[in-house]
């Protein structure tokens, strides 16, 4: 029996984070030994808002090598690059007949960033959804592990595939929002102001490529306060923020220790985060090393995209000659 789809994809814009390793690819691991997994590296998405593409290649390499680095596996998930499957771009364009101006232009997104890019608003920007449907229905994917910011580009994923059924015929079935647990972890920036961000309050953001000093001296910088002066008090998020952190990457002992201590109201934060910091060095060291072998790996690194690049073309062919002889452009 074939295994249900499972689909994501990451913009090569700015660097991975702990946010992303533990909301999203953490669970791609689990993933890729249960369904059958394409995850991409979404270049084409990244020109809507970065249209100067000289550190692009690198910035492809770079995700594509943290992505094994964390334990995706090439031989068990389709890891490929958005650009090296043209297929996505002709059932984007069929999907854009069946998307109209004004359900886009009330994208929640779209009108976000024209707010912060006046001069930038480009087709591709307003469209931005469509090809995010494109790229989900091209391998008729339905589970999508999303966030809570991106469940309105799947609603619109679905609309756009319930218009192209009801016109066309039965081709895409019905993407879901997917993920193991409805509780997921969500990981805030150290300065205590929303969540971590690849781009954004980067002294805030721990990366999966920061060094050990850094890493040391963004956890220190953390936000903290004087204290609990009530045994038992509820945490402050920024504080309990620094609790999450250490039940990812410490002892459980650990953990359990500054929980009493914060308990009884004789935490120090000082000593907390360098316990903190140090488990996080030993957590992250791995991986980055990994990471910086396969980006010096180029042959490896090609192999992995246009063998990944084939094994999603072949799914991708198989769904637009079913979109052709729907629309009847099959001759």
């Amino acid at each position: 029996m074939r295994k249900e789809v499972v689909l994501s994809g990451i913009r090569p814009t700015g660097f991975l984070h702990l946010g992303n390793y533990f909301g999203a690819m953490r669970n791609f691991v689990r993933m890729q030994q249960e369904y059958d997994c394409y995850f991409f590296v979404a270049n084409w998405h990244s020109l809507t808002t970065h249209p100067d593409t000289k550190e692009l290649k690198d910035s492809v390499h770079r995700v594509i090598a943290e992505n094994i680095a964390c334990g995706l596996d090439p031989e068990k998930v389709t890891l490929y690059v958005q650009s090296d499957v043209p297929e996505i771009a002709e059932l984007y364009l069929y999907l854009n007949m069946l998307a109209y101006k004004g359900e886009l232009e009330k994208v929640p997104t779209f009108k976000d960033k024209v707010r912060l890019n006046p001069n930038n608003v480009n087709a591709g920007l307003l469209t931005y959804p469509v090809l995010m449907a494109a790229d989900i229905l091209i391998h008729r994917s339905v589970k999508v592990p999303v966030g809570k910011d991106q469940e309105q580009h799947l609603e619109m994923a679905r609309n756009f595939a319930e218009r192209f059924n009801h016109r066309y015929g039965e081709v895409f079935p019905m993407p879901y929002a997917f993920n193991y647990s409805n509780d997921l972890v969500k990981i805030m920036s150290l300065d205590g102001n929303g969540k971590m961000s690849k781009s954004e309050n980067q002294m805030a953001t721990i990366y999966l490529s920061d060094s050990d000093e850094l890493v040391r001296k963004k956890i220190m910088k953390a936000k903290t306060d004087s204290g609990p002066t009530e045994n038992n008090s509820e945490k402050p998020d920024y504080i309990q923020n620094l609790f999450t952190l250490m039940s990812l990457v410490s002892t459980k002992d650990t953990f359990e220790k500054f929980d009493a201590d914060f308990n009884n109201c004789v935490i120090r934060y000082g000593d907390m985060k360098k316990q903190l910091a140090e488990d996080m060095v030993a957590f992250l060291a791995p991986i980055r090393a990994r990471a910086m072998e396969i980006q010096h790996d180029k042959a490896y690194l090609q192999k992995v995209m246009r063998e990944g690049a084939e094994k999603a073309r072949i799914s991708a062919r198989a769904t637009i000659d079913k979109v052709r002889e729907g629309v009847g452009m099959k001759y």
